[in-house]
């Protein structure tokens, strides 16, 4: 496939295939952490999304992934517990992804996949679990077939060494636990692209931070986890909106005797302001839809609200 690089040229173009020096610590931690093959299989309760890059934290791009992880983890009934955003700085990403798959079920990060010098999830995440990036033969083959050529390229080759051959490739070197099945490490969630979602540890999905790539590859991951959620019909969470017209510190002992009452059955009771508008909002979530309609009456009612579709609905009734 690639018959015209040199030994060296290869090398160059697997420079991130590393194998980290041995850490003491390491292996300490791993001690307390579940094989991969026990990760891919638990149930999903619980997830987090590790949003990474200096971009965000720097104020030019505004992150809009984690929201939508949001969302969509709300759909299928996970629970979201974590969201962090975080520099493009190894350290930074060993620690957080390797806390992060030891606690969640579910773990996702965006961004810092792409071509470039600042683009080092790939080769930081397989430092934190002591792995090699390895050339991923299927991902070089799609990105061929599905990618187009870019005007500024139109002399690119696949076939021949060059520094934006080197530049593409470091997109599909990915982290590889030789000791397990590759098929169970990456994913291709979307057909129409050549974008890979590795998965390493058993539980972390590596995304990119475009937003519409992202967006596309996590809804691609839904049928590969329905089997995997507590409800596998992925009918998700109920979220009840009652608006009224009273001040939180109005209703605030009745919202506390409510939430006691009603968290053994795994509902949250929430309370949200409205700033410049004449009604707040009360929020009952939970997973059993029945036993939170059997509760809006009477939240309604000592409340002195009503049931809205949308937190807007009633803005112009008190």
């Amino acid at each position: 496939m690639l018959s015209r690089l040199s030994p060296s040229s290869l090398r160059l173009v697997s420079g991130l295939s590393i194998r980290p020096a041995a850490r003491p610590w390491l292996s300490s931690v791993r001690g307390r952490m579940a094989p991969p093959d026990e990760r891919s299989a638990r149930t999903i309760h619980t997830a987090a999304c590790l949003v990474i890059g200096d971009e965000v934290l720097g104020g030019k791009t505004v992150d809009t992934n984690s929201a939508y992880m949001a969302k969509w983890c709300f759909s299928l009934g996970i629970s979201l517990k974590r969201v962090e955003v975080i520099e493009d700085d190894e350290g930074e990403i060993v620690e957080a992804v390797r806390r992060m798959s030891d606690r969640y079920d579910f773990v996702v990060t965006s961004g810092g996949i792409g071509p470039t010098h600042d683009d080092i999830t790939y080769q930081s995440i397989a430092r934190a679990f002591g792995l090699p990036l390895k050339l991923h033969e299927p991902a070089l083959e799609k990105m061929k077939r599905l990618s187009k050529r870019h005007a500024s390229q139109p002399d690119f080759s696949y076939d021949t060494d060059s520094p934006a051959l080197r530049a593409k490739l470091r997109m599909v070197q990915l982290p590889t636990d030789e000791s397990r099945d590759p098929g169970e490490q990456v994913v291709f969630p979307d057909a129409e692209l050549w974008v890979p979602v590795a998965v390493v540890n058993g539980n972390v999905h590596i995304l990119p931070g475009v937003p519409k790539l992202f967006v596309r590859l996590l809804d691609g991951l839904k049928p590969h986890l329905l089997p995997r959620l507590v409800d596998p019909d992925g009918k998700g969470t109920t979220r009840v909106l009652i608006s009224t017209p009273m001040a939180e510190s109005e209703i605030a002992a009745y919202l506390t005797e409510l939430a006691a009452r009603v968290a053994p059955r795994g509902v949250k009771v929430g309370s949200y302001p409205r700033w410049g508008k004449s009604r707040n909002t009360v929020t009952l979530v939970g997973r059993d839809k029945a036993f939170l309609e059997s509760l809006v009456a009477d939240v309604a009612d000592n409340v002195r609200g009503k049931r809205v579709g949308n937190e807007s609905d009633d803005d112009d009734d008190g």
